[in-house]
């Protein structure tokens, strides 16, 4: 666990973002800084989803939500980092194949930069209209499977986290209770 909060960012660190500075004494609360099971499940759950739902500005969107429902605040901030550089793209191509399967459409190859344009792609377009046309193609399919993604690792990773601090609690009474034995 002390491996764990050194990875989160402090409370002073939260204060001076800029992206946070709105929320302003609402960051001060207590129970946003305690690491309880319920506020540390909630805030890495919130930050699972959030990670995984949206590509930008997922730290303040977990960060307004664990303030809202009084979660813990550096888990909900850490956690957003489920999605980086590293695994940003195959969690997305996860997602768009999902969604595609879902919505029954076919499973389509990722385009050849050099061969010929994509079916409904202009011929005639720049390259910025054609990585946006490409974009929209991707729309239902991606945001379909994005949603599923974050709300099923979101509810995963909350059951598990509320599933290992138990265990972990039990474990450290059951050492105490063997461990204190022999002292009387």
């Amino acid at each position: 666990m002390r491996a764990f909060r050194r990875l989160l960012p402090t409370r002073e660190q939260v204060e001076s973002n800029r992206w946070l500075r709105w929320l302003g004494p609402r960051l001060l609360h207590p129970r946003l800084w305690h690491f309880s099971r319920r506020g540390v499940a909630i805030g890495v759950a919130l930050g699972v989803f959030f990670g995984l739902l949206i590509p930008v500005a997922q730290i303040p969107f977990a960060a307004g939500m664990a303030v809202l429902l009084r979660a813990n605040l550096p888990a909900a901030m850490g956690s957003t980092l489920v999605t980086n550089p590293v695994t940003f793209a195959p969690v997305y191509v996860l997602a768009h194949r999902l969604g595609a399967t879902l919505l029954g459409e076919p499973q389509t190859p990722l385009p050849d930069l050099e061969g010929p344009e994509p079916v409904g792609i202009d011929a005639d377009a720049s390259g910025w209209q054609v990585a946006w046309q490409g974009l929209l193609a991707l729309g239902k399919p991606l945001l379909l499977g994005l949603t599923i993604l974050a709300v099923t690792a979101g509810l995963l990773t909350y059951s598990l986290v509320m599933l290992f601090w138990r265990l972990k609690t039990a474990w450290n009474w059951r050492r105490r209770r063997h461990g204190n034995r022999g002292r009387v």
